[in-house]
Protein backbone atom coordinates (compact mmCIF):
# COMPACT_ATOMS: atom_id res chain seq x y z
CA UNK A 1 0.00 0.00 0.00
CA UNK A 2 3.15 2.37 0.89
CA UNK A 3 3.90 2.41 -2.66
CA UNK A 4 0.40 2.83 -4.44
CA UNK A 5 -1.07 5.44 -6.25
CA UNK A 6 -4.89 6.22 -5.79
CA UNK A 7 -7.66 7.98 -7.75
CA UNK A 8 -10.84 8.91 -5.63
CA UNK A 9 -14.05 9.80 -7.94
CA UNK A 10 -17.01 10.80 -5.48
CA UNK A 11 -19.63 13.46 -6.23
CA UNK A 12 -20.04 14.22 -2.58
CA UNK A 13 -17.15 16.02 -1.38
CA UNK A 14 -17.60 14.57 2.45
CA UNK A 15 -17.07 10.71 1.11
CA UNK A 16 -13.93 12.21 -1.04
CA UNK A 17 -11.88 14.07 1.70
CA UNK A 18 -13.23 10.84 4.28
CA UNK A 19 -11.78 8.57 1.89
CA UNK A 20 -8.36 10.70 0.87
CA UNK A 21 -7.76 11.68 4.77
CA UNK A 22 -7.71 7.73 5.79
CA UNK A 23 -5.50 6.56 2.78
CA UNK A 24 -3.10 9.28 2.47
CA UNK A 25 -1.20 8.69 5.47
CA UNK A 26 -0.82 5.17 3.74
CA UNK A 27 -0.07 5.50 0.46
CA UNK A 28 2.29 7.29 -1.88
CA UNK A 29 0.07 9.09 -3.74
CA UNK A 30 -3.97 9.94 -3.37
CA UNK A 31 -5.87 12.52 -5.88
CA UNK A 32 -9.65 13.16 -5.91
CA UNK A 33 -12.18 13.86 -8.85
CA UNK A 34 -15.42 14.90 -8.33
CA UNK A 35 -16.94 14.15 -11.42
CA UNK A 36 -16.28 11.00 -14.50
CA UNK A 37 -14.64 14.40 -17.04
CA UNK A 38 -12.41 14.71 -14.10
CA UNK A 39 -11.30 12.11 -13.14
CA UNK A 40 -10.23 11.13 -17.12
CA UNK A 41 -8.75 14.27 -16.83
CA UNK A 42 -6.56 13.12 -13.82
CA UNK A 43 -6.05 9.71 -15.92
CA UNK A 44 -4.39 11.74 -18.83
CA UNK A 45 -1.68 12.73 -16.86
CA UNK A 46 -0.93 9.74 -14.32
CA UNK A 47 -1.42 6.32 -13.99
CA UNK A 48 -3.46 5.23 -10.76
CA UNK A 49 -2.81 1.82 -9.35
CA UNK A 50 -6.67 1.53 -7.86
CA UNK A 51 -9.58 3.36 -8.56
CA UNK A 52 -12.09 3.88 -5.63
CA UNK A 53 -16.01 5.44 -7.20
CA UNK A 54 -19.12 5.66 -6.11
CA UNK A 55 -21.45 3.63 -8.12
CA UNK A 56 -24.04 6.37 -8.29
CA UNK A 57 -22.93 9.60 -10.28
CA UNK A 58 -24.29 12.08 -12.14
CA UNK A 59 -24.93 11.59 -15.89
CA UNK A 60 -23.59 7.63 -15.68
CA UNK A 61 -23.12 4.95 -13.20
CA UNK A 62 -19.65 3.80 -12.27
CA UNK A 63 -20.24 0.68 -13.74
CA UNK A 64 -21.22 2.95 -17.24
CA UNK A 65 -17.93 4.43 -16.76
CA UNK A 66 -15.87 2.01 -15.88
CA UNK A 67 -17.09 -0.19 -18.92
CA UNK A 68 -16.07 2.85 -21.14
CA UNK A 69 -12.77 3.16 -20.12
CA UNK A 70 -11.69 -0.05 -20.73
CA UNK A 71 -12.38 0.70 -23.95
CA UNK A 72 -9.76 3.51 -24.20
CA UNK A 73 -7.19 2.32 -21.90
CA UNK A 74 -8.19 1.35 -18.26
CA UNK A 75 -5.25 0.05 -16.67
CA UNK A 76 -5.81 0.53 -12.84
CA UNK A 77 -7.65 -2.17 -10.27
CA UNK A 78 -11.29 -0.72 -9.02
CA UNK A 79 -13.38 -0.68 -5.60
CA UNK A 80 -17.36 0.16 -6.39
CA UNK A 81 -18.85 2.12 -2.95
CA UNK A 82 -22.34 0.69 -3.26
CA UNK A 83 -25.35 1.08 -0.84
CA UNK A 84 -26.56 -2.35 -2.35
CA UNK A 85 -25.21 -5.24 -4.47
CA UNK A 86 -27.44 -7.61 -5.87
CA UNK A 87 -27.14 -10.56 -8.09
CA UNK A 88 -27.49 -8.20 -11.24
CA UNK A 89 -24.83 -5.47 -10.23
CA UNK A 90 -22.34 -7.94 -9.13
CA UNK A 91 -22.06 -9.59 -12.87
CA UNK A 92 -22.40 -6.69 -14.48
CA UNK A 93 -19.19 -5.49 -12.21
CA UNK A 94 -17.28 -8.57 -12.47
CA UNK A 95 -17.70 -8.06 -16.75
CA UNK A 96 -17.05 -4.89 -16.38
CA UNK A 97 -13.44 -5.57 -14.16
CA UNK A 98 -14.56 -4.42 -10.69
CA UNK A 99 -12.27 -6.15 -7.86
CA UNK A 100 -14.24 -5.16 -5.03
CA UNK A 101 -16.92 -3.55 -3.60
CA UNK A 102 -17.58 -2.01 -0.17
CA UNK A 103 -21.08 -1.37 0.83
CA UNK A 104 -22.44 1.56 2.56
CA UNK A 105 -22.35 2.58 5.46
CA UNK A 106 -18.61 1.35 5.83
CA UNK A 107 -15.96 2.07 8.34
CA UNK A 108 -12.27 3.10 7.70
CA UNK A 109 -10.92 -0.11 8.83
CA UNK A 110 -13.27 -1.91 6.08
CA UNK A 111 -12.35 0.37 3.31
CA UNK A 112 -8.46 -0.05 4.37
CA UNK A 113 -9.07 -3.96 4.05
CA UNK A 114 -10.55 -3.94 0.88
CA UNK A 115 -7.67 -1.53 -0.65
CA UNK A 116 -4.69 -3.77 0.65
CA UNK A 117 -6.55 -6.82 -0.58
CA UNK A 118 -7.23 -5.98 -3.91
CA UNK A 119 -3.59 -4.25 -3.78
CA UNK A 120 -2.14 -7.81 -3.22
CA UNK A 121 -3.77 -9.13 -5.27
CA UNK A 122 -2.38 -7.06 -7.89
CA UNK A 123 1.30 -7.47 -7.07
CA UNK A 124 0.60 -10.99 -6.49
CA UNK A 125 -0.56 -11.35 -10.64
CA UNK A 126 2.67 -8.92 -11.49
CA UNK A 127 5.31 -11.19 -9.88
CA UNK A 128 3.51 -14.11 -11.47
CA UNK A 129 3.77 -12.65 -14.58
CA UNK A 130 7.52 -11.45 -14.48
CA UNK A 131 8.49 -15.00 -13.01
CA UNK A 132 7.15 -17.13 -15.80
CA UNK A 133 8.88 -14.23 -18.42
CA UNK A 134 11.98 -15.13 -16.85
CA UNK A 135 11.53 -18.52 -16.55
CA UNK A 136 10.61 -18.54 -20.14
CA UNK A 137 13.38 -16.27 -21.00
CA UNK A 138 15.81 -18.81 -19.42
CA UNK A 139 16.99 -15.88 -17.33
CA UNK A 140 16.78 -17.64 -13.91
CA UNK A 141 20.44 -18.51 -14.24
CA UNK A 142 21.66 -14.85 -14.17
CA UNK A 143 22.03 -14.46 -10.89
CA UNK A 144 25.57 -13.52 -8.67
CA UNK A 145 27.46 -10.75 -8.67
CA UNK A 146 30.09 -9.69 -11.25
CA UNK A 147 33.05 -12.10 -9.64
CA UNK A 148 36.66 -11.11 -10.51
CA UNK A 149 39.14 -8.54 -9.44
CA UNK A 150 41.24 -8.29 -13.01
CA UNK A 151 41.90 -4.07 -13.59
CA UNK A 152 39.11 -4.85 -17.10
CA UNK A 153 36.54 -5.41 -14.93
CA UNK A 154 37.63 -3.10 -12.24
CA UNK A 155 37.33 -0.20 -14.78
CA UNK A 156 33.47 -1.75 -15.37
CA UNK A 157 32.59 -1.40 -12.06
CA UNK A 158 33.66 2.01 -11.60
CA UNK A 159 31.03 2.98 -14.35
CA UNK A 160 28.87 1.00 -12.96
CA UNK A 161 29.10 2.94 -9.46
CA UNK A 162 29.31 6.59 -11.50
CA UNK A 163 25.70 5.43 -12.92
CA UNK A 164 24.08 3.65 -10.37
CA UNK A 165 22.19 7.27 -9.15
CA UNK A 166 21.46 8.15 -12.60
CA UNK A 167 18.55 7.63 -15.13
CA UNK A 168 20.64 7.81 -18.09
CA UNK A 169 19.74 4.70 -20.80
CA UNK A 170 23.46 2.48 -20.94
CA UNK A 171 24.15 0.46 -23.82
CA UNK A 172 25.91 -2.85 -22.46
CA UNK A 173 28.23 -4.24 -26.14
CA UNK A 174 31.09 -7.22 -26.06
CA UNK A 175 31.19 -10.14 -27.17
CA UNK A 176 28.76 -12.82 -26.41
CA UNK A 177 28.92 -14.29 -22.96
CA UNK A 178 30.96 -11.36 -21.04
CA UNK A 179 28.60 -11.15 -18.89
CA UNK A 180 26.60 -8.09 -20.37
CA UNK A 181 23.19 -9.04 -18.35
CA UNK A 182 24.76 -9.93 -15.17
CA UNK A 183 26.49 -5.99 -15.46
CA UNK A 184 22.88 -4.75 -16.22
CA UNK A 185 21.51 -6.70 -13.04
CA UNK A 186 24.12 -5.08 -10.98
CA UNK A 187 23.75 -1.65 -11.86
CA UNK A 188 20.07 -1.73 -11.14
CA UNK A 189 20.76 -3.70 -7.72
CA UNK A 190 23.23 -0.87 -6.79
CA UNK A 191 20.19 1.65 -8.11
CA UNK A 192 17.18 3.29 -6.07
CA UNK A 193 15.23 1.18 -7.85
CA UNK A 194 17.12 -2.39 -6.59
CA UNK A 195 14.03 -3.50 -5.18
CA UNK A 196 11.91 -2.97 -7.76
CA UNK A 197 11.45 -5.49 -10.95
CA UNK A 198 14.38 -5.81 -13.56
CA UNK A 199 12.84 -7.33 -16.67
CA UNK A 200 14.96 -8.23 -19.64
CA UNK A 201 13.65 -9.13 -22.83
CA UNK A 202 15.45 -10.98 -25.78
CA UNK A 203 14.81 -9.21 -28.94
CA UNK A 204 15.39 -12.19 -30.95
CA UNK A 205 13.26 -14.12 -28.60
CA UNK A 206 9.54 -12.70 -29.25
CA UNK A 207 7.84 -13.22 -32.77
CA UNK A 208 7.49 -10.01 -34.66
CA UNK A 209 3.83 -10.31 -34.93
CA UNK A 210 3.75 -10.87 -30.74
CA UNK A 211 6.34 -8.12 -29.83
CA UNK A 212 4.20 -5.05 -29.41
CA UNK A 213 1.44 -7.03 -27.40
CA UNK A 214 4.38 -8.47 -25.34
CA UNK A 215 5.62 -5.10 -24.91
CA UNK A 216 2.74 -2.60 -24.89
CA UNK A 217 0.07 -4.47 -23.80
CA UNK A 218 -3.36 -4.54 -25.49
CA UNK A 219 -6.96 -4.57 -25.16
CA UNK A 220 -8.20 -7.85 -25.55
CA UNK A 221 -11.18 -9.08 -27.96
CA UNK A 222 -13.22 -9.33 -24.56
CA UNK A 223 -12.44 -5.56 -23.82
CA UNK A 224 -10.32 -5.93 -21.05
CA UNK A 225 -6.77 -4.74 -20.76
CA UNK A 226 -3.26 -6.86 -20.26
CA UNK A 227 0.01 -5.17 -19.55
CA UNK A 228 3.01 -5.80 -20.91
CA UNK A 229 6.38 -5.83 -20.08
CA UNK A 230 6.68 -2.29 -19.57
CA UNK A 231 3.88 -1.68 -17.50
CA UNK A 232 4.76 -4.99 -15.20
CA UNK A 233 8.83 -3.08 -15.18
CA UNK A 234 6.50 0.28 -13.87
CA UNK A 235 9.68 1.75 -11.23
CA UNK A 236 12.47 -0.69 -11.91
CA UNK A 237 14.40 -1.25 -15.00
CA UNK A 238 13.71 -2.77 -18.61
CA UNK A 239 16.87 -4.38 -20.15
CA UNK A 240 16.45 -4.84 -24.13
CA UNK A 241 19.09 -7.72 -25.36
CA UNK A 242 20.43 -8.31 -28.44
CA UNK A 243 18.96 -4.80 -29.32
CA UNK A 244 20.62 -5.32 -32.91
CA UNK A 245 17.92 -7.51 -33.97
CA UNK A 246 14.90 -5.22 -33.13
CA UNK A 247 12.83 -5.48 -35.74
CA UNK A 248 12.25 -1.90 -37.63
CA UNK A 249 8.55 -0.83 -36.27
CA UNK A 250 9.54 -2.04 -32.80
CA UNK A 251 12.53 0.91 -33.09
CA UNK A 252 9.81 3.52 -33.85
CA UNK A 253 7.61 2.48 -31.17
CA UNK A 254 10.54 2.40 -28.80
CA UNK A 255 11.96 5.79 -29.80
CA UNK A 256 8.57 7.41 -28.95
CA UNK A 257 8.39 5.96 -25.50
CA UNK A 258 11.93 7.02 -25.10
CA UNK A 259 11.63 10.42 -25.63
CA UNK A 260 7.81 10.54 -23.99
CA UNK A 261 8.31 8.55 -21.51
CA UNK A 262 4.78 7.01 -22.12
CA UNK A 263 3.47 4.12 -23.88
CA UNK A 264 0.13 3.10 -25.61
CA UNK A 265 -0.98 -0.26 -25.55
CA UNK A 266 -1.97 -1.66 -28.58
CA UNK A 267 -6.26 -0.83 -29.06
CA UNK A 268 -5.80 1.55 -26.38
CA UNK A 269 -6.86 5.83 -26.69
CA UNK A 270 -5.03 6.83 -23.72
CA UNK A 271 -1.57 6.73 -23.17
CA UNK A 272 0.01 5.44 -19.84
CA UNK A 273 2.86 7.11 -18.46
CA UNK A 274 5.79 5.26 -17.56
CA UNK A 275 8.52 5.29 -14.76
CA UNK A 276 11.63 3.28 -16.10
CA UNK A 277 15.08 2.93 -16.74
CA UNK A 278 16.01 1.40 -19.65
CA UNK A 279 19.33 -0.84 -20.58
CA UNK A 280 20.50 -2.49 -23.64
CA UNK A 281 23.30 -4.51 -24.80
CA UNK A 282 24.46 -5.88 -28.05
CA UNK A 283 27.30 -8.03 -29.22
CA UNK A 284 26.94 -6.71 -33.04
CA UNK A 285 28.57 -3.36 -34.26
CA UNK A 286 25.91 -0.80 -33.80
CA UNK A 287 27.82 1.51 -36.30
CA UNK A 288 28.02 -0.51 -38.79
CA UNK A 289 24.04 -0.89 -38.90
CA UNK A 290 23.74 2.46 -38.78
CA UNK A 291 25.50 3.28 -42.34
CA UNK A 292 24.12 -0.03 -43.22
CA UNK A 293 20.62 1.92 -42.54
CA UNK A 294 19.66 -1.80 -40.74
CA UNK A 295 19.00 0.50 -37.61
CA UNK A 296 17.89 3.49 -36.78
CA UNK A 297 20.32 6.23 -36.52
CA UNK A 298 17.91 8.18 -33.88
CA UNK A 299 17.47 5.61 -31.91
CA UNK A 300 20.96 4.79 -31.49
CA UNK A 301 21.69 8.26 -29.96
CA UNK A 302 18.96 7.67 -28.09
CA UNK A 303 20.18 4.36 -26.61
CA UNK A 304 24.26 5.17 -26.65
CA UNK A 305 24.51 7.82 -24.05
CA UNK A 306 26.77 5.99 -21.62
CA UNK A 307 28.70 2.52 -23.52
CA UNK A 308 30.07 0.21 -21.55
CA UNK A 309 32.53 -2.67 -23.08
CA UNK A 310 32.09 -5.99 -21.31
CA UNK A 311 35.99 -7.43 -21.77
CA UNK A 312 35.90 -10.62 -23.17
CA UNK A 313 37.57 -13.53 -20.34
CA UNK A 314 40.89 -13.53 -22.46
CA UNK A 315 41.16 -9.54 -21.93
CA UNK A 316 40.51 -10.52 -17.98
CA UNK A 317 42.63 -13.71 -17.55
CA UNK A 318 43.27 -12.89 -14.06
CA UNK A 319 40.05 -13.49 -12.55
CA UNK A 320 39.65 -17.16 -14.77
CA UNK A 321 40.96 -19.26 -11.50
CA UNK A 322 38.52 -17.71 -9.39
CA UNK A 323 35.56 -18.01 -11.33
CA UNK A 324 35.93 -21.86 -11.73
CA UNK A 325 36.25 -22.40 -8.18
CA UNK A 326 33.03 -20.44 -7.84
CA UNK A 327 31.34 -22.31 -10.70
CA UNK A 328 32.48 -25.79 -9.58
CA UNK A 329 31.71 -24.90 -5.73
CA UNK A 330 27.78 -23.55 -7.11
CA UNK A 331 27.09 -26.79 -9.42
CA UNK A 332 28.27 -29.26 -6.97
CA UNK A 333 26.45 -28.08 -4.66
CA UNK A 334 23.37 -27.34 -6.39
CA UNK A 335 23.32 -30.96 -8.33
CA UNK A 336 24.60 -32.96 -5.06
CA UNK A 337 27.82 -34.10 -6.67
CA UNK A 338 31.37 -33.90 -4.97
CA UNK A 339 33.57 -31.55 -6.64
CA UNK A 340 36.55 -31.80 -8.60
CA UNK A 341 39.83 -31.20 -8.02
CA UNK A 342 41.03 -28.34 -9.32
CA UNK A 343 45.24 -29.15 -9.20
CA UNK A 344 47.67 -26.90 -10.15
CA UNK A 345 47.94 -28.52 -13.94
CA UNK A 346 43.94 -28.03 -14.21
CA UNK A 347 44.37 -24.59 -13.17
CA UNK A 348 46.85 -23.74 -15.77
CA UNK A 349 45.52 -25.25 -18.99
CA UNK A 350 42.21 -23.68 -17.64
CA UNK A 351 44.31 -20.20 -18.00
CA UNK A 352 46.19 -20.74 -21.32
CA UNK A 353 43.00 -21.46 -23.07
CA UNK A 354 41.75 -18.82 -24.87
CA UNK A 355 37.53 -19.29 -24.21
CA UNK A 356 36.06 -17.78 -27.18
CA UNK A 357 32.99 -18.46 -25.61
CA UNK A 358 33.90 -16.58 -22.65
CA UNK A 359 32.65 -16.29 -19.27
CA UNK A 360 29.36 -18.72 -20.46
CA UNK A 361 32.25 -21.11 -21.88
CA UNK A 362 33.79 -21.47 -18.66
CA UNK A 363 30.78 -21.80 -16.95
CA UNK A 364 29.27 -24.43 -19.24
CA UNK A 365 32.27 -26.86 -18.91
CA UNK A 366 32.49 -26.48 -15.51
CA UNK A 367 28.61 -27.55 -15.64
CA UNK A 368 29.48 -30.45 -17.56
CA UNK A 369 32.24 -31.93 -15.76
CA UNK A 370 30.49 -32.05 -12.81
CA UNK A 371 27.94 -34.17 -14.32
CA UNK A 372 30.09 -36.33 -16.33
CA UNK A 373 32.36 -36.36 -12.87
CA UNK A 374 35.62 -35.55 -14.51
CA UNK A 375 37.28 -32.76 -17.03
CA UNK A 376 37.52 -32.79 -20.64
CA UNK A 377 41.31 -34.37 -21.17
CA UNK A 378 42.92 -31.31 -22.77
CA UNK A 379 41.34 -29.72 -19.51
CA UNK A 380 42.54 -32.78 -17.31
CA UNK A 381 45.52 -32.67 -15.18
CA UNK A 382 47.79 -34.81 -12.78
CA UNK A 383 48.91 -31.87 -10.38
CA UNK A 384 49.81 -32.63 -6.54
CA UNK A 385 48.76 -29.40 -5.52
CA UNK A 386 44.92 -28.77 -5.17
CA UNK A 387 42.66 -27.29 -3.13
CA UNK A 388 43.23 -23.61 -1.60
CA UNK A 389 47.09 -23.85 -2.26
CA UNK A 390 46.31 -24.37 -6.19
CA UNK A 391 44.52 -21.25 -6.28
CA UNK A 392 46.53 -19.08 -3.68
CA UNK A 393 49.62 -20.13 -3.81
CA UNK A 394 52.11 -17.46 -4.62
CA UNK A 395 54.32 -18.92 -7.24
CA UNK A 396 51.45 -20.74 -8.67
CA UNK A 397 49.73 -16.98 -9.60
CA UNK A 398 53.02 -15.85 -10.83
CA UNK A 399 53.51 -18.96 -12.77
CA UNK A 400 50.26 -18.87 -14.24
CA UNK A 401 50.06 -15.12 -15.21
CA UNK A 402 53.68 -15.33 -16.94
CA UNK A 403 52.68 -18.39 -19.04
CA UNK A 404 49.76 -16.97 -20.07
CA UNK A 405 51.37 -13.85 -20.96
CA UNK A 406 54.27 -15.73 -22.79
CA UNK A 407 51.53 -17.40 -24.53
CA UNK A 408 49.49 -13.83 -25.93
CA UNK A 409 53.23 -12.86 -26.71
CA UNK A 410 53.58 -15.91 -29.50
CA UNK A 411 56.53 -17.33 -26.67
CA UNK A 412 58.35 -13.66 -27.49
CA UNK A 413 59.61 -13.61 -24.31
CA UNK A 414 61.46 -10.21 -24.89
CA UNK A 415 57.50 -8.79 -25.23
CA UNK A 416 55.94 -10.86 -22.23
CA UNK A 417 59.06 -9.33 -20.38
CA UNK A 418 57.93 -5.59 -21.65
CA UNK A 419 54.34 -6.45 -20.87
CA UNK A 420 54.86 -7.94 -17.65
CA UNK A 421 56.96 -4.64 -16.29
CA UNK A 422 60.40 -7.02 -15.43
CA UNK A 423 63.59 -7.96 -16.69
CA UNK A 424 64.24 -10.57 -19.80
CA UNK A 425 66.62 -12.34 -17.65
CA UNK A 426 63.52 -12.73 -14.70
CA UNK A 427 61.47 -14.48 -17.29
CA UNK A 428 64.76 -16.85 -18.33
CA UNK A 429 65.15 -17.58 -14.99
CA UNK A 430 61.36 -18.24 -14.18
CA UNK A 431 60.86 -20.37 -17.42
CA UNK A 432 63.72 -22.42 -16.48
CA UNK A 433 62.54 -23.50 -12.76
CA UNK A 434 59.89 -24.51 -14.27
CA UNK A 435 61.32 -26.84 -16.95
CA UNK A 436 59.43 -24.13 -20.14
CA UNK A 437 61.51 -24.37 -23.19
Amino acid sequence: MADASILVIDDEIGMRNFLTKILQPRCKHVEQAGSAAQAEELMDRRHFDLVILDNVMPRKSGLTWIAEQRRVGFYADAIMITAYADLETVIEAMRAGVSDFVLKPFRSNQILTAVARVLDRKNLRRENYLLRHELLAEGAHVRGKLVGTSPALEEVRGMLGKLSALPTPVLFTGESGTGKELAARTLHQMSDRGERPFVAVNCASIPPDRIAEELFGAIGADGRPRDGLLRHADGGTLFFDEVAQMPEPLQVALLRVLEDHRVRPVGAERELPLDLRFLFATNDDLDRLVAEGKFRADLYHRINVVGIRMPSLRDRAEDIVELATLFMMTFAQSMGKPELALDDETLLKLRLYDWPGNVRELRNLVERSVILGQFPEEFRGAGEITGAKAVEDLDLVVQRHILHMLDRCGGNRAETARRLGVSRKTIDRKLAAWAVD
